[in-house]
């Protein structure tokens, strides 16, 4: 029998649908390999077959002996991370009639099965929603710890569950899912101003507090000069408290990247402060900028819309410095590959420091 489940892949900070086509049936002989996954799977995505089938039978249902073809459409894009478990546990379910496949058209699912059938959180689940609502699907089922996140997005049903069994029961209609509802607005408005630091902690200091002001006023960028202990640091990380509030757009723009690279802070729905972003002066040029064979986002698109401090300006590597050229300009970065190309914003505020010469040691 021929089921389709629908996930989602994400390229840069959006995400494309992807169809998941299971196929079951035919003996098998022995000896010769039962389970078929196409459609450009990486190492993550095939090893998933070895936990989809303890989930499977650790809750109780069978797995198939039959010939199972499983195809990830469309078959020219490249399907990475373990977040295509569930989709396939259930698309192999219904494929041999142990689930109502009638339902699954009206949903997306994601999550990474643990081999009791718990479900793991991904990364990426706002954008994932985000196209799961402009395809119009009914609603989205992911892990619960997801479940905030994707319940910013308005006129979708956002279904957050802790296991296998539950998704199962609910396309059983046996057990109803509750949906996860978050007013966005009330919620990013009581997180606007919840700052660990405030400018209004810094005594004296008047000239280069008004110098901060002025830049913060214009969206300048900064360098501080002084000897070690003058301030700089504590100065430039209470910097984001006088920006400007983010507003809502602003807000999901941030949040979207910080999702996509999964260091959304748990049980937060929304970004809603200024982000803060000081890396060490050894960091390589595509941590900064973004990149690697799977492109994620570097420090400068997780600083969008708010502030990226480079503290010992001169101890940084003359190629890191050079890369900021361009995105400093266009307030955007293209990460390309040889089959892929992805688009990071890159909007913030450049503030960094250093020592009045090299031979004032820094602490």
């Amino acid at each position: 029998m021929l089921v389709k489940t629908y996930a989602s892949a994400v390229q840069g900070v959006d995400a494309q649908r992807i169809t998941i086509e299971v196929n079951a049936g035919g003996n098998v002989a022995a000896g010769q390999k039962f389970y078929h996954l196409v459609g450009l799977p990486d190492i993550a995505v095939r090893e998933g077959q070895q936990r989809i089938e303890a989930a499977i039978k650790n809750i109780d249902y069978r797995f198939p002996r039959l010939k199972l073809v499983v195809n990830m459409a469309p078959a020219d894009i490249r399907k990475e991370g373990s977040s295509y478990d569930l989709p396939i546990a259930i698309g192999i379910l219904a494929s041999t009639q142990q689930i109502n496949p009638e339902k699954l058209k009206d949903y997306m699912m994601m999550g990474e099965l643990a081999l009791d059938g718990a479900l793991r959180p991904i990364k990426g689940a706002l954008p994932i929603a985000i196209q799961a609502r402009k395809e119009k699907f009914k609603g989205i089922i992911l892990p619960r710890e997801n479940a905030k996140e994707a319940a910013i997005v308005s006129d979708l049903e956002v279904y957050g569950i802790e296991n296998l069994n539950e998704a199962v029961a609910f396309f059983r209609d046996e057990k109803p899912l509750k949906a996860t509802v978050l007013d966005t607005r009330e919620d990013f408005f009581e997180n606007q101003d919840n700052y660990e630091k405030d400018f209004s902690d810094v005594k004296g200091q008047e000239n280069i507090k008004r110098a901060l002001e002025i830049a913060a006023a214009g969206g300048h960028n900064v360098i501080l000069i002084g000897p070690p202990g003058a301030g700089k640091t504590m100065l430039a990380r209470r910097l984001p408290t006088i920006l400007p509030p983010l507003n809502l757009r602003e807000s999901l723009d941030t949040t979207k990247i910080y999702s996509v690279a999964g260091i959304l802070p748990k049980d937060t729905a929304l970004i809603a402060t200024r982000p803060f972003r000081a890396p060490h002066h050894t960091i390589s040029d595509v941590a900064l900028v973004g990149g690697g064979s799977n492109p994620q986002p570097g420090e400068i698109s997780l600083s969008h819309n708010g502030v990226l401090f480079l503290d010992e300006l001169p101890e940084f590597k003359r190629s890191v410095l050079e890369v900021l050229r361009q995105p400093m300009e266009e307030r955007y970065v293209t990460i390309s590959r040889a089959k892929v190309a992805v688009d990071y914003p890159a909007s913030f505020m450049l503030i960094a420091s250093m020592n009045p010469c090299g031979c004032v040691p820094f602490v």
